[in-house]
This record gives C-alpha cells, structure tokens and sequence, in this order.
C-alpha cells in the first residue's frame, strides 16, 4: 500500500472514531426534549427546575472550553477527548442512576464537561490532517455525521423509553460512550505521521493569555461570538428542550409525535450540513454571506413560533421543523471563518473560544425561556400556549439584533 493510500485510510478511521463520540456528544445535548415529561414527573420537576437540569450541562460545557482549548494546543486531542470521554461515560451512567435533582445535576455537570473537548478537539486534528480549502467541507460532514445522534434522540429515543424506560435507554448510552473512548484512544493521532519530526521540536507556543488576548481583541471575532450564541440558542431551545413541551401542550401532539416532528429537525440539519459548504463555495463564494442568509431564514422560520405554528396542518408541521434545520445549518460556517481567522497555533484555542458563546447561547436560551414559561404558566403541568410564546420571542429577538451586528463584520472567505 502506498504511503497517500495509508494516509488517506488512516485519517478517515480518525473522522469514523471522532464521529462516534460526536454522535453522543449531539445525543447528550438534546435528548431532554422527549423525555422532559418523565423526567419531570419523576423527579417531581417544575419547568424552572426542568430548565436549569438541561442548561447545566450546556454552562458547564461552556465554561470548560476556556481551559480546554490552551489544553489541547499543548497536549493534543487525543488525551484531551479520551480523558474527558471517561467523564462522560461516568455521568450519562450516574444519570441513569439519579433520583433527586441534585444527583440528576451532578450527572449532567459530568457530562458538560465531559463532552466539552470533543468537537474543538477534533477540528484541532481537522486542522493538521486536512488542508485548508477541505476544512469548511469535512467541518460540514462531521457535523451532519453528528447530527445522527440529535436524530436518535428524537423519535428512536420515544420509542426506546416507552419499550424500557428512560434510565435504561441513557444507561445503554453510557456503555457505548465509555467503547467510544477506548476507540479514541486505540485509533485517534493528533498529526500526520510526517509531522511527528516538526512536532517533536515545535516552536515556543504561544502564552494563553497571548492568545486570548489576540483572539478576544478582534472585534470580528467578538461580532461572530454573538451571532453564534444567537444561533444555537435558537436551536436548542427549539430542538433540546422546550421543543417537545410545546408540541405537546400547544399543538397537542403525543409525545412520539412530537418525537416525528422534532426528528425532522434533525434531518434537516444533516441535509444541510453535507452541503453547506458547497452552497458557500459555488452560490455565496463567501462563508459570511451563507451564514448570514441562513439565519435569516432560520429568523423567519422561529418566528412562527410566536403563534402561527399552532394552527399548521400535520404535513406543513413536519416541513417547517425540516426547514428549520436546514437553516440551522448554515450555523456550522462559523468553523471555517473562525479557522481562516486566526492562524493554526492557537487554533485550538480560538475554535474552544468560539465554542463558549456557542454553549452559553443554548444554556441561558434554555433557562431563562424556562423562567419565562413558568411564570406564566404558573408552573402547573398544563402550560398554556401563550406562555411558549412569550417565550419564544427571547431567542427569535436575539438572533434579529446578531444578524445585524454580524453583517458589520470583515469577509474571511479568501480563495474558497
């Protein structure tokens, strides 16, 4: 076998092993949507209570790029991905376990941190076993291959907790995410075999706070932080938890139908993710303009949430929620610009940076609209529709105004 052919097999076994635990990664992330309910009811949840056990785990893992991305400019992914996967494994089994809010919290802190490394860190390897002009295309795959455990967490996941309970489904998935980090560790090599020689007497890295200072001093980058916040926490507030409450209770689906219909979600932003960055490079020819355009649909689309959606039809229903993922995906070019922003030292550093506005958007999205839903609700079981209104404004408000700022913002697109 030729040294290309080896090269090539070996970073392809890297992307199949990093997309496992990507996949749990999206799995952890959204899985609360189907089974709020029981989980409610079980823990004897309000929905304040309800949105703080789903934003936790997103706080936590914000918080946690910030060390974490230095960490793996110095030592590498794979240590970084492996040694926080055990702490994955470890909270998804605890989670299963938990019967007070307190254990409940404890577990889903484990998992924030846990799965805090895995994305940054694999587009850190992205970044030496890819060229630039790949790095939009395979950034794209990974997220749609990731996409695949948002997708078990939809109506696969309803039907899983109606067969065995919720505590079984989450404690198969701690099984699997403890094989995932064995693989990490087997298979996953942070530089081409070439590079070993180069990284073995590398240049003095830059100091953290160097770093930090030159990535949180352009203002670019801070424009794009807000609308990556925007972003996601639109997202996740529809797909990760008050999704499937409002499904339920405002448009009265079942708790699979609502499953059906947040799948959708999920297929939509698989689609749009293995395309993205060919709709970037031969429609927009800018990575900035293909995001913009996509969060002004995904602007208009969460719109509809504001009172329309109740009153559509079953098919127009499941169209619009794959419309909204196909919008969502637009997001995943904030990758690329922030990879052509700042140079590859730091880029670890730089993409976990980027990560934290993301994973703040999705957690102070979740609570506060939970704060919101129950206030008006009154923190019964039964939530009247206008409750998930009024909420709902809060994310569709936010992305309007990033939209705005980010179009202030300097073109890193180059030679696509």
């Amino acid at each position: 076998m030729s040294d290309y052919h080896r090269l090539h097999r070996q970073r392809w076994t890297i992307f199949t092993v990093l997309a496992f635990m990507y996949i749990l990664v999206y799995f952890y992330r959204v899985s609360l949507a189907v089974v709020a309910g029981d989980i409610s009811r079980e823990l004897h949840l309000s929905p304040q209570q309800l949105g703080s056990l789903s934003g936790i785990l997103f706080y936590v893992y914000a918080f946690a790029q910030l060390p974490l991305g230095p960490m793996i400019d110095r030592i590498g992914s794979r240590l970084v991905i492996g040694g926080c996967g055990i702490l994955t494994a470890a909270g998804g089994i605890l989670f299963a376990k938990a019967g007070t809010l307190p254990a409940a919290m404890a577990a889903r802190s484990l998992i924030g941190i846990g799965t805090a490394a895995v994305l940054m860190g694999t587009f850190t390897v992205f970044s030496r076993w890819y060229e630039k002009q790949e790095f939009g295309r395979v950034s794209g795959f990974m997220v749609a291959i990731g996409n695949l455990g948002n997708l078990s967490a939809t109506a696969p996941l309803a039907l899983a907790v109606a067969a065995v309970g919720w505590r079984a489904s989450f404690l198969v998935i701690g099984v699997l995410q403890a094989l995932a980090t064995m693989l990490v560790f087997a298979f996953v090599r942070n530089r081409p075999p070439a590079a070993e020689h180069d990284a073995a007497t590398p240049a003095p890295p830059t100091g953290i706070l160097a770093a930090w200072g030159e990535i949180f001093g352009s203002r670019d980058f801070l424009l794009l932080a807000i609308i990556a916040f925007c972003w996601y926490g639109n997202y996740l507030a529809l797909q990760g938890l008050w999704g499937g409450p409002y499904l339920m209770q405002a448009v009265g689906l079942s708790r699979a139908g609502a499953g059906r219909v947040l799948m959708c979600t999920s297929l939509g932003f698989i689609a749009g993710s293995t395309v993205i960055d060919t709709v970037a490079r031969r429609f927009f020819r800018s990575y900035k303009k293909t995001l913009l355009a996509g969060q002004l649909l995904l602007l208009l689309f969460m719109a509809s949430f504001l009172g329309p959606a109740d009153a559509l039809p079953g098919p127009l229903l499941y169209l619009l929620f794959f419309a909204i993922g196909l919008a969502v995906s637009s997001g995943v070019m904030i990758y690329p610009i922030i990879r052509a922003m700042f140079r590859v030292e730091i880029v670890g550093t730089a993409l976990t940076s980027l990560n934290f506005f993301v994973l703040m958007g999705a957690a102070v999205t979740q609570q506060v609209m939970g704060l919101i839903v129950g206030a008006i609700g009154g923190g019964t079981t039964s939530i009247p529709a206008h409750a998930f209104h009024t909420a709902f404004l809060l994310p569709v408000a936010g992305l309007a105004l990033a939209i705005v700022s980010f179009s202030f913002a300097k073109d890193y697109s180059g030679k696509m």
